[in-house]
């Protein structure tokens, strides 16, 4: 990526070369320079090329190509090159990240370094000064570098931490005091900052008998990212719960605690939990990014068939939609994508959650406070007296709850919330279960949007194959295949730097949209299983989670084996 001393004259350059070598059209160059202009005129620091790649008119790896050949350096993908742990120690993290710059190898006694700006003489000056080696600069892409930048600190601060650990021995006794030592503030920052760059949405930090183990959650799947030192354990413990408000006297008890820190000015809301375990207190941290945008309803990954139905759904003046699905399937996020586009000035939106995860300007939120009494059912019962149009509530979890929902959505508002079943139709026979008589939640009830969430392919890396149409129809059945394919074309991870060598990177949902028609009120008021509803709602039409996942797997979106994985 061009740096910020990049005059228009270079940008300029850059963008006639891509022109030339044919990766864009002189069409979209224009209207790339106009943007350009437009916003520098409006005290915007963006660069040429990062608005053709915005405007997905390149990619980043052309730019980059672009800068090297305009510098007359090589162009290098980190993926493809190992890197030298002896020439990335010659400089430290924090100056890799100022200087956008990382050794990587020697050549004739020189110092390989991969770098941003090849061009930059002040960061090659100071390199070169640091480390006493000449330089040969070499170019690299913006998001390449700054993995491996990562993956390097990650590893350094480590060892760090564990050397100066050795010097050290820690006493049991010590912990309150060694809460603030130098090993564990280090080892505690480093775990938050390199969460919140990953994308992480959950830490874990568990004791083994003979270690200690540090897991990432990433797109829904555990990663060990780190095995500390086991003599780190209790300051590292220790230090979390000093910043988070827990007593760190008493491990013998689940407590709770929130910690909230800016990091890459981003605001991160980080909610801890404690768990007594054989081994020690191990600590759960769930990450909540403040600063992040609500996602919108089209960026969900719903099929388009299926939006335009659930738009029509949502605007219903009265009436109840359920989203469904296990714990960490994104229904809270559905419903706040759901909450931001009715989000109006003519309309009045109260939510009652268990936590507020997002604030959202113009909405009512209420926060459940067991200790004091307000539960998700009586905060309802108070909402309905503040006269509102839309109710949000973050979920039915008993049937006092369900009852005053279906109740609410009978009298004129427009009631959303979530209920924990494995598909759509299992949701009306669940409010059965719960006490709902069959009358109301046929009378109440207009749709049910299931969702699961499905790792997507890194498209770094992803790797194309083709398969015979027999070989997949006998593995997978149900595979949506025409009559003309012979050969289906599919694509598999393979892993890189960008996507943490696991061949993924971000999630999908996957979405099973039930309508409640005259048909399937009819199966309700019989109190039927949610088997002959399932059937009825896929002979309407209704697309079910297997159907929409396959139709991704199709796309590219994601592999097969995910797919299965998630559901079987």
């Amino acid at each position: 990526m061009e740096t910020a001393r990049t005059n228009r004259g270079s940008d300029k350059r850059i963008g006639h070369l891509l022109f030339e070598n044919g990766s864009i059209s002189r069409e979209q160059l224009k209207e790339a320079l106009d943007i350009h202009e437009s916003a520098k005129s409006n005290g915007e620091k963006k660069l040429l090329g990062q608005t053709l790649i915005e405007l997905g008119f390149t990619t980043e790896e052309k730019v980059t190509r672009a800068i090297a050949a305009q510098a007359g350096v090589d162009y290098i993908s980190l993926e493809a090159s190992n890197i030298d742990s002896a020439a990335a120690s010659l400089i430290d993290p924090d100056s890799s990240r100022r200087y956008r710059s990382l050794p990587i190898g020697f050549d004739n006694n020189r110092l390989v370094v991969a770098m941003l700006d090849p061009n930059d003489i002040l960061a090659i000056d100071d390199i070169r000064l640091i480390t006493g080696y000449e330089i040969k600069p070499i170019c690299v892409s913006s998001s390449n570098l700054r993995a491996a930048i990562d993956q390097y600190s990650r590893a350094t601060s480590v060892m760090e931490a564990e050397e100066d650990e050795e010097q050290q021995p820690v006493e049991q006794e010590e912990v309150q005091t060694l809460s603030v030592s130098k090993p564990a503030v280090q080892l505690a920052n480093l775990i938050f900052n390199q969460a919140a760059r990953d994308g992480v949405s959950d830490i874990h930090i568990e004791p083994q008998e003979k270690s200690l183990r540090i897991r990432f959650r990433i797109d829904g799947v555990l990663h060990e990212v780190m095995q500390p030192p086991q003599r780190l354990y209790l300051p590292l413990v220790s230090r979390i719960k000093v910043i988070a408000n827990m007593d760190i006297a008493n491990r013998r008890i689940p407590q709770d605690g929130r910690i909230t820190m800016k990091i890459d000015r981003k605001v991160i809301d980080f909610r801890v939990a404690s768990l007594p375990t054989a081994y020690g207190e191990k600590l759960t941290l769930r990450l909540l990014d403040r600063s992040s945008r609500v996602i919108t309803l089209p960026e969900l990954g719903f099929p388009e068939s299926q939006l335009k139905y659930f738009r029509k759904m949502i605007n219903i003046p009265h009436g109840c939609v359920l989203v469904t699905g296990p714990t960490g399937s994104g229904k809270t996020t559905t419903l706040y994508a759901v909450l931001s586009e009715l989000n109006q000035i003519e309309k009045h939106i109260i939510t009652v959650e268990d936590p507020i995860e997002y604030r959202l300007a113009g909405i009512n939120q209420v926060q459940v406070n067991q200790q004091a009494g307000l539960t998700f059912a009586t905060g309802l019962r108070s909402i309905l007296r503040n006269d509102p149009d839309i109710i949000m509530v973050g979920e039915i979890r008993d049937r006092e709850t369900a009852r005053i929902a279906v109740e609410s959505a009978l009298t004129g508002h427009l009631v959303l919330s979530t209920l924990h079943t494995n598909d759509a139709a299992g949701a009306i026979t669940r409010l059965g279960e719960m006490g709902i008589e069959s009358y109301l939640t046929a009378s109440s009830l207009v749709a049910v949007l299931a969702q699961r969430l499905i790792r997507q392919l890194c498209k770094q890396c992803r790797k194309e194959y083709k398969i015979r149409r027999e070989e997949l129809l006998s593995a997978v059945p149900d595979f949506p295949v025409t009559q003309n394919e012979s050969e289906i074309t599919l694509f598999k991870p393979v892993g890189c730097l960008q996507c943490s060598n696991t061949g993924y990177r971000g999630r999908k949902g996957v979405y099973e949209l039930l309508i409640v028609s005259d048909k399937i009120k009819n199966l309700t008021l019989q109190n039927r299983s949610s088997g002959e509803i399932a059937e009825t709602a896929v002979a309407e039409g209704m697309v079910t989670l297997r159907q929409d996942g396959l139709y991704k797997v199709k796309m590219g979106l994601t592999s097969l084996e995910e797919v299965l994985r998630i559901l079987a």
